[in-house]
């Protein structure tokens, strides 16, 4: 194994059940990984666990949410009994609410002067919708955190990887609510690594670029497969020309993970984007 200090070791993924995080799972778990498999659907956490378990590996499947602190110590306990106290924390749950998202990329006077009830311009943004997005992403991260991190404090090795996103840095058109949770967690993760520091944790995150995942196919495909017009502007920004694949996060995934390749790095994300970042569209 190109990773044997992770052998034996176990980690907790929040929002497990969907494609990138599931991947996640199933990348530590063939390192050896004891893979606990946290999402708030019980059947999609299962399906993950179950594959594991037929490629040979150890998980656990748990439902739970991750906005009540009860449910996750009710996770936490489970965990603890079946597969032993967490090592790496992975804060992988979040996803954005239609009620924090605008119609068009930009704000006409005609929307104003010319009410249309189909159009949700910034002016309509629901409270509720984007206070959805925020506790969903933010909190959904912090209380994980405040129950997993007493296991790893003192521990040798011990980690946490939240996951940002590319909204973080530019946020695109029509998420506002999506794109500033997000720019939270990335300054999040630098409190915690400071915050953490003294007690062994090292914390960083992942900031993926624009993956074809079951969250987005509506938002990237047309009805008929064909590639929507949001998908042929983010493409042309992105100089590697395609979107991500699961599997070109394993790399930053496991470098952050074990700490024999790793160990001196706390307070950093990882941009995982095809160049996105760095293109500035001339």
């Amino acid at each position: 194994m190109a990773h044997e200090s992770l052998q034996g070791k176990v980690a907790v993924i929040t929002g497990a059940g969907g494609v990138l995080c599931g991947g996640f799972a199933k990348t530590l778990a063939r390192q050896g990984v004891k893979v606990a498999v946290l999402d708030l659907r019980l059947e999609a956490a299962e399906k993950i666990a179950d594959e594991i378990a037929k490629d040979g590996g150890e998980a656990l499947a748990v439902s739970c949410d991750v906005l009540s602190r009860e449910s996750m110590e009710e996770a936490r306990n489970k965990v603890n009994s079946k597969l032993g106290t967490c090592d790496i924390l992975i804060n992988g749950a979040g996803g954005n609410h239609p009620k924090g998202t605008t119609t068009k990329e930009t704000l006409e006077l005609t929307d104003l002067t010319e009410k249309d009830d189909s159009i949700i311009t910034f002016f309509d943004l629901d409270s509720k919708g984007i206070e959805f997005v925020f506790n969903l992403n933010f909190l959904g991260t912090l209380i994980p955190t405040q129950v997993f991190a007493k296991d790893l404090a003192g521990k040798k090795d011990a980690c946490i990887i939240n996951i940002s996103s590319m909204n973080a840095y530019c946020p695109l058109t029509k998420i506002p609510a999506y794109s500033a949770a997000k720019a939270a967690i990335g300054n999040f993760t630098q409190w915690m690594a400071v915050h953490f520091a003294d007690v062994g944790i090292r914390v960083n995150a992942i900031a993926p670029g624009f993956f074809s995942t079951a969250q987005n196919k509506a938002l990237l495909y047309n009805p008929d497969g064909s590639l929507s017009a949001r998908s042929q502007k983010i493409l042309s920004h992105t100089p590697m020309r395609r979107f991500g694949d699961p599997k070109d996060l394993d790399g930053a995934l496991l470098f952050l993970s074990d700490a024999d390749y790793s160990g001196f790095v706390s307070g950093s994300t990882i941009n995982v984007d095809g160049g996105f970042l760095a293109y500035s569209g001339v």
